[in-house]
């Protein structure tokens, strides 16, 4: 069974190395390596670092879409399955019509919902309470194509969206492997998306990670949560940005005007929201790292009656 794989990110790494383990990967294809940290220097993506322990030749097309010279070589591998984790580019219909079984995609989400970029933190974002794996046989849309195998995972109430990252990207290896191995017995019939069923989960940036305290206390809640590890909801105390990284909804009804800072201790900061009172218990400011409230104000102070903007 002849392999080409397809991805970028650390989520695409559990898959290779599973499927390094059952079949012979003839390829990997990953984006060009990027600059990377405060000093820029240019970093290898996870999936290229992977690949060359095992010597398997890697390709990084800027655009593999134009690329004829790339489209005309992986016909020359001759592969029974493409396989795409998060790869970062649309493959056109010349690539997808190469491989005998298909081009299989394994999607951080419960197709139809959350196709796109983020669906992983989008789900906990919106307060959803289950998520999971989906894979699908690719089309030339963005996650448009026939649904194969799904594998559910509860969100518990307090799961972050890092937490959640981990547990698909280690059960997304194991379906991908059941995905090949029932398609080529030819026990899964492809079921197609209802597209009046799905939601677009557009990439995370800084700006999405603002925190409203218009807001509902349970929808803030989601966000921080969602957010963490990256992008990390943030506000405003006094003139510093003050990362959030934890909190809990308390069954308090708000008497203060959103963003109030109602009292600081051990405990963590209460702040009034749209509608309840919400405590933090995970901060960052500049120049520090994350620390529970308890440990912060053991050396600074978090004034009560500022308003968080």
């Amino acid at each position: 069974m002849k392999i080409v794989f397809m991805g970028t990110p650390e989520f695409a790494v559990p898959s290779l190395k599973k499927l390094i383990e059952e079949y012979d990967v003839t390829a990997v294809f990953t984006q060009p390596d990027r600059p990377s940290g405060r000093g820029k220097k240019l970093a290898m993506p996870a999936v290229k670092e992977e690949a060359l322990k095992h010597n398997i030749p890697v390709y990084q097309p800027e655009r593999i879409k134009n690329d004829n010279e790339i489209i005309e070589m992986l016909k020359g591998m001759e592969p029974d399955f493409i396989i795409v984790v998060a790869f970062g580019q649309i493959l056109p219909k010349a690539i997808l019509d190469i491989p005998k079984y298909g081009c299989i995609n394994l999607h951080g989400s419960l197709l139809p919902k959350y196709r796109g970029a983020a669906p992983i933190q989008w789900a906990v974002v919106k307060g959803e309470k289950k998520s999971g794996n989906t894979t699908m046989l690719m089309d030339v849309g963005l996650d448009t194509g026939d649904m194969l195998l799904t594998d559910e995972v509860e969100i518990g109430s307090n799961m972050t969206g890092g937490e959640l990252h981990d547990i698909l990207m280690e059960r997304g290896a194991d379906l991908l492997v059941t995905t090949i191995k029932e398609m080529v017995k030819g026990n899964i019939t492809p079921v197609k998306q209802n597209d009046s069923e799905s939601c677009y989960a557009s990439m995370l940036n800084k700006e999405i990670a603002k925190v409203d305290w218009k807001n509902s206390a349970n929808d803030i809640h989601n966000l921080i949560r969602g957010l963490n590890p990256w992008p990390v909801a943030h506000s405003k105390y006094k003139d510093a940005v003050m990362k959030i990284y934890e909190s809990e909804v308390l069954n308090q009804d708000s008497k203060n005007e959103p963003g109030f800072i109602v009292e600081a201790s051990k405990e963590g900061i209460v702040v009034a929201t749209g509608d309840k009172n919400l405590l933090i218990k995970r901060v960052q400011f500049p120049g520090g790292k994350p620390l529970r409230v308890e440990e912060y104000i053991k050396g600074n102070t978090i004034d009560k009656g500022i308003i968080l903007t």
